[in-house]
């Protein structure tokens, strides 16, 4: 018999045998199916970490994506990190060494019995991975709640979601099924950083930057969730001035323009262009002052290392997926057409039009209760 099978079975029975149901839970292999975006993989932490409060002795094991993998490759609590690339696998199928790798990554799923898989996120292809894993319990949202319906033939349990609950929230329901207390307190479980510390000093240093910083990101996966740079450039003067912050400005691949639009807009602050891995951001974010961004991944890197926060919010809502400590501030315009958006694209894009001194008032507000 399965250890999954025998739990099931145990559990109706504790009572006659206590011992037996205990080895039953000890042995647990729990697979997370988490694989994508930075953000979504940052909100599932604290659900895996209460997991592992709850079962320290049980194996657990998450399957990402490889964009975001440096987040979990080495992180305390997970005993394995399985490896996909499947944007790379749709761009060269048909060659040897995707199929290579394929099979490399399905073995890995299987290596060692499933007890119970946990899909956080709610896609077909994640579904997908859930089932091949042949989980005795494959665990997922309710239909109403998946991104993708379909892959609710996957499960063989789904847990309903409150609407409007921040995801965090929601993660938690979903490993509430195995036990796990719906937990107050949120914990990361991030890879020590000692390596990416040392060397985002020594950038620092060696940019000139050797005081207290904001940290401005004006990038995002959707066009939708930018501030304009020209407003990011008008606030680092107003910071400078007002509280000698000088501005540092992150930006991933294809983003440059936006970083040098900014430093072209500020007149008199120092601004300086800083391109990191993830990594690397998670330590530069822990130094820095404040956060000050829209509603994509960088933000909430910043939010699971405690940085203080200003986000800035137009197409999604904050209460859903935004910073979570109580001292942070989140400014969105009061628009109709905000209501349930999610646009990618939009021909007005109004939702962004946040003054320049409403967010200066904000990161005041902010730095007060930091």
């Amino acid at each position: 018999m399965r250890w999954g099978a025998a739990c099931c079975w145990f559990d109706s029975v504790v009572a006659t045998d206590d011992r037996l149901a205990m080895v039953c839970i000890f042995s647990m292999h729990i697979l997370i199916v988490k694989l994508s975006s930075i953000g979504d993989v940052i909100h599932t932490m604290p659900a895996v970490a209460a997991l592992r409060r709850t079962l320290p002795t049980a194996r657990i094991t998450w399957v990402v994506e490889r964009i975001a993998a440096p987040l979990l490759l080495g992180s305390p609590g997970l005993d394995e990190v399985v490896v996909l690339d499947t944007r790379r696998w749709r761009r060269r199928w048909g060659t040897a060494a995707t199929y290579q790798h394929l099979a490399i990554c399905l073995a890995a799923l299987r290596r060692h019995s499933v007890d119970v898989a946990l899909d956080f996120q709610g896609l077909v292809k994640s579904a997908a991975v859930t089932w091949y894993s042949r989980a005795t319990r494959r665990i997922g949202f309710a239909t109403e709640a998946l991104r993708e319906r379909l892959g609710r033939w996957a499960y063989t349990e789904q847990v309903p979601v409150k609407q409007g609950e921040h995801v965090i929230r929601q993660n938690l329901r979903l490993v509430a099924t195995l036990g796990v207390p719906m937990s107050e307190t949120y914990e990361f479980l991030l890879p020590p950083l000692t390596v990416e510390h040392e060397r985002v000093a020594r950038q620092l240093t060696a940019q000139g930057v050797t005081g207290p910083f904001a940290l401005l990101n004006p990038g995002g996966g959707w066009v939708t969730k930018r501030w304009p740079p020209a407003n990011f450039g008008q606030l680092a003067d107003l910071l400078w001035q007002q509280h000698g912050l000088a501005s540092v400005v992150s930006y991933g691949p294809g983003e440059e323009p936006l970083a040098a639009a900014i430093s072209a807009a500020a007149q008199h602050a120092p601004v300086v262009l800083f391109p990191t891995t993830l990594r690397d951001y998670l330590a530069l974010a822990q130094r820095a002052t404040v956060f000050v961004g829209g509603d994509t991944g960088p933000l909430h890197l910043a939010a699971a290392v405690g940085t203080p926060i200003v986000g800035l919010y137009g197409p999604t809502i904050a209460e859903r997926n935004g910073p979570f400590a109580p001292q942070d501030r989140v400014i969105g315009l009061d628009l109709p057409c905000r209501v349930d958006c999610h646009r990618r694209t939009c021909r007005q894009h109004i939702c962004m039009e946040i003054p320049v001194a409403l967010v200066a008032q904000a990161v005041a507000l902010r730095l007060c209760h930091a």
